[in-house]
């Protein structure tokens, strides 16, 4: 009987171990499938931040093709006013050079002593423009009178 008892003692052991092995089966079935659910949601993670990140760097080369189109346009539009600057610049100096010899032959006018009848008309000087073709130069050119603005700016 000590037999039979050991085999029912035994039989009883190997169904607590098979019981025991479904146990250990079944966790490792919800272990793995609790890997590969969080698994499954990291790579969803990775997946939004790699699009996110995309969509982040396709909005960054957006935003530098407009500042560089600005950039360009602001490049062109400063070479025009430059270039018109330059012109202005130009003719403020010729001008300046026509007012100083103006105010020159005025001068000239104005404290010459020896003014006989042939070298004046009615009171203006007559200039010799035969000899002095330079003279010429101021015959049609307007009369050049700085305003208060542009005295300002001197």
């Amino acid at each position: 009987m000590a037999s039979s008892s050991g085999n029912s003692s035994g039989s009883t052991q190997i169904h607590h171990s098979g019981s025991d092995d479904g146990m250990m089966d079944q966790r490792k079935r919800k272990r793995m499938e609790s890997n590969r659910e969080s698994a499954r949601r990291s790579r969803m993670r990775k997946q939004k931040h790699m699009d996110d990140l995309m969509n982040q760097a396709n909005n960054l080369k957006n935003n530098n093709a407009q500042i560089l189109t600005t950039i360009d346009v602001t490049t062109q539009r400063f070479v025009q006013i430059e270039a018109e600057n330059s012109v202005l610049r130009a003719q403020v100096s010729e001008l300046s050079q026509r007012l100083d010899s103006l105010n020159e032959i005025l001068n000239y006018i104005n404290t010459s002593t020896n003014c006989t009848t042939s070298q004046c008309t009615n009171g203006l000087f007559e200039f010799d423009f035969v000899d002095n073709p330079w003279n010429m130069m101021y015959l049609n050119q307007p009369t050049i009178m700085p305003s208060t603005a542009d005295m300002v700016g001197y």
